[in-house]
């Protein structure tokens, strides 16, 4: 049925500057442009739809819209972070790319399953680059990782759980 991510949309504040991180630094290309003059609903808008390709060929993609303001808070990194893949090699380059270029770069983190190095964009969004680690594939096949046991597990002692009777 579901065959795969096809895009991710988020908003942003510029989409030049936007453009400038996902390609020029993560080196992810500009495939598409989509100008909306109007909503589906007949209002006039002018709002630029921006596409960034993955090798997957699925796409992280951004609305830039002048005239819809938009809070861009602060979030955590548990709150909402976008996790791209990546080969090992590439986390320590990146590292250095992000340093040299003056940006926040947070990592190396070792999550066992994977290494993770994080950047924030222009518009405040946590990037995550992960890279598989040795063991990758075992570590993510519920047969073998109990993840429904964990999760199970969870929702019975986190506070105000209900337990089964």
């Amino acid at each position: 049925m579901i065959k795969g991510l096809h895009h991710n949309a988020y908003r942003c504040r510029d989409s030049e500057e936007t453009r400038r991180f996902y390609e020029d630094f993560l080196g992810l290309p500009l495939v598409h442009t989509l100008k909306i003059e109007q909503t589906k609903t007949g209002r006039a808008t002018g709002v630029l739809h921006t596409f960034f390709q993955l090798d997957d060929g699925s796409c992280l993609a951004f609305f830039e819209a002048p005239d819809m303001p938009f809070e861009f808070k602060e979030q955590h990194d548990f709150d909402l972070h976008i996790a791209l893949e990546v080969e090992p090699e590439t986390l320590d380059r990146m590292m250095a790319k992000g340093k040299a270029e003056g940006r926040e770069v947070r990592g190396v983190s070792d999550h066992h399953f994977i290494r993770s190095i994080y950047f924030r964009d222009p518009n405040g969004y946590v990037i995550e680059l992960a890279a598989k680690v040795a063991g990758h594939e075992s570590d993510m096949d519920p047969k073998k990782n109990r993840a429904r046991d964990m999760l199970d597990k969870w929702q019975s002692t986190k506070p105000g759980a209900t337990r089964a009777a």
